[in-house]
């Protein structure tokens, strides 16, 4: 069950870096490719805001693969890595999700009413898999 939710959290994990870090370091690419809204469904207070949190996220969305790779190899740090690994993403995930609901609130414009689905699909599944990997590393402790 361990290597099954490594490889889980390894692919998930790198997932969300790679799709961070081509936006943080070319934003233009990343709305091509889809990871990030196009100019004219966001607001460009949004853009910036989110180039900037892919900067942030490039720093700390790594944990998951990390601890993915732990697990794999049932090393003792695993259950500390997950945990740490699942508070950024379940912080993360919140924090965006709060962000998003804000900016909408103020009337900017946040994305496409599919961009928008996308996005909530990808923050539950950040939290989803956030908290079961707090669980499973609280569990075997």
């Amino acid at each position: 069950m361990r290597t099954v939710i490594g490889v889980y959290c390894i692919l998930f994990g790198l997932l969300g870096w790679v799709g961070q870090l081509i936006s943080a370091v070319h934003f233009e690419l990343a709305q091509k490719l889809g990871l990030q809204e196009g100019r004219d469904g966001v607001d460009p207070i949004l853009a910036t805001a989110e180039r900037n949190a892919a900067r942030w996220d490039v720093f700390v969305l790594w944990t998951l693969a990390v601890a993915g790779v732990l697990m794999i190899r049932n090393s003792p740090w695993w259950p500390a890595a997950a945990l740490i690994a699942g508070a950024v993403h379940l912080d993360a995930a919140g924090r965006e999700y709060a962000k998003l609901i804000s900016l909408k609130q103020h009337g900017l414009r946040i994305g496409t009413p599919a961009n928008q689905t996308i996005q909530r699909v990808f923050f539950s599944l950040m939290v989803v898999t956030g908290l079961g990997i707090i669980l499973y590393a609280l569990r075997s402790l």
